[in-house]
């Protein structure tokens, strides 16, 4: 049950992540026996440098790109079923071609991305996978014909070039990612976005009956930063309601006013939204911020 609660945030985040530079499908049907790719991108003509921000995953998306997440480690039968989703897309693109008589272009043929917690040697051996100059560790090649790489997370390095692949994975791994992602810069854009679908599994999961232990481990590390920002969120819109008033009562505060509210507890800013219906000047307001340091 809880595979399914994992597949949909694994679908909800990459598309979130990749619609700005392309187009994104989530579960894309494909011929003969039903088939869904979990993600087909195609980038956008115009490519935004922006996409460098993603790290290895934007290096993914550079061209058409296939990418089929897992919770659970690949096993050699869903590999070889990407794969053949994979050769079903490039004969459908192929016959595209030569029915609109134009030369295929090797770029126009999607790449297979197979992201997998984690996966043995003997697994990585029985496909021939290859390491490759430029490209980082966890990053398994194989033959170039196949246009296939499967991403072993767990052996990805702890750098953010990294993270937004981390946090699918698993354990440890998907824990430390989360725990970058919350120390992003607040104006980061996929920061805000991420954790609210983060915080979104960790409700799915939550009303699960049959949780596995990583599930469980996943909730218990996500209840501190949950219930942080959203206090956080709680506060800030207490500051906001809090100045607008003092606007209203006061006139216009400026910054160094302005700052000194920002640091000041839920509590205190319940106290001030009382307080300032007494007051008559900015002095009042100062007075009381004065008195809150005593």
């Amino acid at each position: 049950m809880t595979r399914f609660i994992h597949d949909k945030f694994a679908k909800d985040y990459l598309e979130e992540l990749l619609k700005d530079y392309g187009e994104v499908k989530a579960s894309e049907k494909v011929s003969g026996e039903i088939k869904e790719i979990d993600v087909l991108f195609t980038p956008a003509k115009q490519q935004s440098s922006n996409i460098q921000i993603l790290g290895l995953l934007g290096r993914f998306t550079e061209q058409p790109a296939i990418i089929e997440p897992y919770r659970n480690p690949a096993s050699t039968d869903e590999i070889c079923d990407c794969i053949l989703k994979l050769l079903e897309i490039k004969a459908l693109v192929r016959r595209e071609a030569k029915a609109n008589k134009t030369k295929l272009q090797d770029s126009e043929i999607p790449k297979l991305w197979v992201l997998t917690p984690t996966i043995s040697e003997t697994r990585l051996f029985s496909f021939g996978t290859m390491q490759k100059a430029g490209w980082l560790s966890g990053v398994h090649f194989l033959p170039d014909a196949l246009r296939t790489a499967i991403i072993a997370i767990h052996q990805l390095p702890q750098t953010p070039e990294t993270l937004w692949l981390r946090l699918l994975g698993r354990g440890n791994v998907q824990s430390q990612a989360i725990i970058e992602l919350q120390a992003l810069p607040l104006d980061h854009p996929y920061q805000k976005q991420t954790l609210e679908l983060v915080y979104n599994l960790r409700e799915n999961l939550r009303v699960n009956q049959e949780l596995e232990a990583d599930d469980r481990e996943l909730i218990m590390r996500l209840e501190p930063l949950y219930q942080r920002d959203r206090e956080q969120a709680v506060q800030s819109g207490e500051q906001r309601l809090v100045i607008r008033q003092l606007n209203r009562r006061i006139g216009e505060i400026d910054t160094s006013l302005i700052e000194r509210i920002q640091g000041l507890s839920i509590e205190q800013l319940e106290n001030l939204g009382e307080a300032l219906l007494d007051f008559s000047s900015v002095a009042d307001l100062e007075t009381w911020l004065n008195q809150q340091s005593i």
